[in-house]
Parts: structure tokens; C-alpha cells; sequence
């Protein structure tokens, strides 16, 4: 065995167990790269992955698993980016104890991330959002399931992972109604809820009857939601919600943009963005600015006191409902 297998092993049990304290989520997505890198390398060269040294992991490999990715696996630059940091992470910690392999070390390190194109934010407006809050049956135990993870999503903006950890005793309906949720990093937050969430949580709360350290919105077996399982409960009622909205018809809905959505609400509702980042459990509020790049309202206001005097405020609409048509095309 060379001296690269225990110093991958010593990288998951000492430093992202112990000394990290690393999450359970961020071990798995650093294991899942190093499968995949380890795999990747054995077929390259043909080498057990126990035999491999730091010499067979130098730069132009790391290069070649990253393009990898992206051209066979048809990763995005974002998850091709996050396996870089992953693999950096390794490198930095195994630099502190072979420093005889520094010069393969930093050639890795100096790999630089992929810069990609970054789209703006899509949201729902007030008429898509409650066609979708609409779209569930409430006739059926599923459906009122479904209806009040819907409503908890879009007025509290939780992350997926936050909605399926969500507790029974996470649920606070007295004064000053509030769920409480351990989110990305460790962080603990409290979020308010609006007198509609409180008010279908407390009748969701009765039916689903559940002790303090069950699921809020659970399977029929009573197990947790997967990612997945959220994704195609959104899916479906956002097929059912364009038959009353068509607008939805050309948005892409997933659970994260009830997210954007909360903070568009927020941000629409003149909330400072640093209680939206605040709200949301952004580490740094420059994550928040995004959602000022993709409300056109607030640009139209500017533009609105912009405009010269002689000039009436406003963009420019044609006057003739033909060339109206021809301009949107």
C-alpha cells in the first residue's frame, strides 16, 4: 500500500471527522469524488486504487478526470468545480504531511476553478405562485401533505435539505410563530411564519399526529421525503397548476425556486437585503445580491427617476397593438 491510501483515510477520519466535525452530506460529496477520481485513474492506467501514489495524481490527470466530467458524465461547471474543491481539501491536508510530494501538490492546488455564465434567478409571481399552492388535492392525505409543505417552502424560503429535516417540535405556533431549522453549515436560524402558515400548519399538525422528533411532512410509512420525492411532488402539481397559469408552461419549476421566490417576496415587500440574507442563512450577503439582478422592478423605478423632465417616465410601449405584437417576437 502506498503512502497515499492512508493519507486519504486519515484526511476522512481526522480531519473531516475530527477536526471539521464535518457534515454527513459534505463527507458523502467528498467520498463520491474520490470514488469517482479513484476509478477514474485505474481505468486510465490500470492500477488498484490502493497501489496509487501522489505521482499518479498530478496535475494533467486531475485536469483529465475534471474534463472527465464534464464530457462523459455531463456534470455542470458548478458540480465539476465542487470536485475540484473537494480534491483541493485533500491535496492541502496531505501537503502538511509530505512535503517530499510539494511540488505535485502545488501543480494541483494551482488548477483553477471554471468560470461559467451565471443566469439570472427564476421566481414565480403572485398569480403562478397561487395557482401552484392551489394544485394539490386536498381531498387526500397526500395532497394536504403536499399543500402545507408548499405553503411552509414559499413563505419561509427554507433549502430543500431544511424542509426534510424539519421536526414536529421544529414547529413553534404560539406567539411569535416560528420553525427552527439547522441549515447549511451547521447554523441554527428561526423563521418566522405568516398567520396562513401558522394557520395550515396547526391543522396539518392535528391530522399528522406525530411525536416530537418525527418528519413534519412525511412519507404514508412515515419516513422522510428524499430530495427526490420533493422534486416529482413539485413537478406534478406544477403540471396541474399550468392548466390554470400557462405562464408556468415556460418555467423550469424546481423546489429551489420556491426559495428564490420567498426572497423575491421579501425583496418586492421592501425587506433590506440584509435581513433577506439573514432570513435565507447566507453566510455572506453578497449570495442575496442576485436576487437585486433579477427584480426588474426596482430597475424600472430607477429608470423612472431617471428620466429628463420633458420626458414622461416609464419604458417604451408601442401604441399600436400590432407592432406591440411584432415587438415581443
Amino acid at each position: 500500500m502506498s503512502i497515499l491510501a492512508p493519507t486519504l483515510q486519515a484526511f476522512f477520519t481526522d480531519r473531516l471527522a475530527r477536526q471539521r466535525q464535518a457534515s454527513p452530506r459534505t463527507v458523502a460529496a467528498y467520498r463520491d469524488t474520490f470514488r469517482l477520481l479513484l476509478a477514474f485513474v485505474q481505468r486510465q492506467i490500470g492500477k488498484a486504487p490502493f497501489a496509487l501514489g501522489f505521482e499518479q495524481l498530478e496535475a494533467t490527470v486531475i485536469v483529465a478526470f475534471l474534463n472527465h466530467l464534464e464530457a462523459d458524465r455531463h456534470n455542470s461547471p458548478r458540480t465539476r468545480n465542487a470536485r475540484l474543491a473537494a480534491i483541493r481539501s485533500f491535496f492541502r491536508y496531505a501537503a502538511l504531511r509530505h512535503p517530499e510530494h510539494a511540488a505535485v501538490i502545488q501543480q494541483v492546488l494551482a488548477i483553477p476553478q471554471k468560470r461559467f455564465d451565471r443566469a439570472i434567478v427564476s421566481f414565480l409571481s403572485l398569480v403562478e405562485l397561487d395557482a401552484l399552492v392551489a394544485a394539490p388535492d386536498r381531498t387526500s392525505w397526500e395532497g394536504r401533505r403536499d399543500y402545507a409543505l408548499l405553503v411552509v417552502a414559499v413563505q419561509t424560503g427554507l433549502r430543500v435539505s431544511e424542509l426534510i429535516g424539519l421536526n414536529c417540535d421544529d414547529v413553534m405556533l404560539g406567539i411569535g410563530a416560528h420553525v427552527r431549522c439547522h441549515g447549511k453549515g451547521r447554523k441554527e436560524r428561526l423563521t418566522p411564519l405568516s398567520r396562513s402558515s401558522t394557520a395550515t400548519l396547526r391543522v396539518w399538525l392535528v391530522e399528522r399526529a406525530g411525536r416530537p422528533n418525527d418528519p413534519v411532512c412525511p412519507t404514508r410509512t412515515g419516513r422522510r421525503l428524499s430530495r427526490d420525492a420533493i422534486r416529482r411532488r413539485v413537478t406534478k402539481h406544477a403540471t396541474v397548476a399550468e392548466q390554470r397559469c400557462s405562464s408556468l408552461q415556460s418555467k423550469h419549476l424546481t423546489p429551489h425556486v420556491l426559495r428564490h421566490t420567498a426572497a423575491m417576496r421579501l425583496l418586492h415587500a421592501g425587506v433590506d437585503t440584509s435581513v433577506i440574507a439573514l432570513w435565507l442563512g447566507h453566510e455572506d450577503i453578497r449570495s442575496t445580491q442576485m436576487y437585486l439582478h433579477a427584480d426588474l422592478t426596482i430597475k424600472e423605478r430607477a429608470l423612472a427617476r431617471t428620466a429628463p423632465a420633458s420626458v414622461s417616465p416609464g419604458r417604451y410601449r408601442p401604441a399600436d397593438p400590432l407592432l406591440a405584437f411584432l415587438e415581443a417576437l
